[in-house]
């Protein structure tokens, strides 16, 4: 399995370092290297990244605050200088966390935690249904998508209403709205995005699903109909 990948640290000397250590990884792509945050968020819109190695103290906009702006995350190992970081990175959901200087037994320790992680989420077959994975409770657990009723906004965190139960998971809406299949849910309000499978019936005001009445925007009543026409 091949990773592609991309190195973020605004130190060029840094960033050498590590641009090093992945080239000689026979499981590591290097598809570009950047000296900050903004460069890389352009940069993801014309490529498609399964890990990023990413510095937390950059000028302008850090590693956390690029993480904050993205939609649709790769792995992350962030590596950095300092340690007081590994609790925040640990709610950002990272992969693993590396402490300079890195030593190359310790990068390839981060590499097949990632590459663990990468077959999880290919983990799909059609006896299995499809499915991600959330952390939810510290730990990972495997949500089918079938199963999703709703997801509803917890200020920084989303609850997912499933068939069995409810999963607080730390994200936006934006964010975990990216994770489900196009076609298959629609965010009917701020606050809510709804499986168009589990709709039960709708009218101007809110939506029901099952014996649960969620709100819906005036703006979306049409689109709500033109999705669950084109079902």
């Amino acid at each position: 399995m091949i990773l592609n990948c991309i190195v973020v640290d605004d130190s060029a000397i840094q960033r050498l370092s590590i641009v090093k250590l992945v080239e000689n990884h026979s499981n590591l792509n290097l598809i570009a290297e950047y000296s900050s945050a903004l460069e890389t968020k352009n940069g993801l819109n014309t490529h498609k990244i399964d890990l990023i190695f990413l510095d937390i103290e950059m000028p302008v906009l850090n590693g956390f605050e690029l993480l904050d702006v993205l939609n649709n995350k790769p792995q992350i190992i962030f590596v950095t200088g300092k340690t007081e970081y590994a609790f925040k990175a640990f709610n950002y959901d990272a992969t693993d966390y590396l402490h300079k200087p890195i030593t190359k037994e310790r990068f390839n320790v981060s590499v097949a935690k990632a590459l663990e992680q990468q077959k999880l989420s290919l983990d799909f077959n059609e006896e299995d249904g499809e499915h991600i994975f959330v952390k939810s409770n510290l730990k990972k657990r495997k949500v089918y998508i079938k199963d999703i009723k709703w997801v509803e906004a917890l200020g920084d965190y989303v609850k997912v209403v499933t068939d069995e139960a409810s999963l607080v998971v730390l994200s936006t809406m934006k964010a975990f709205e990216g994770e489900l299949p196009e076609g298959k849910f629609l965010r009917i309000h701020k606050s809510y995005i709804v499986s168009l499978d589990k709709i039960d019936r709708f009218n101007s005001k809110s939506v029901e699903v099952g014996s649960f009445e969620i709100p819906l925007s005036r703006n979306k009543k049409a689109q709500l109909a033109d999705a669950l026409n084109n079902m």
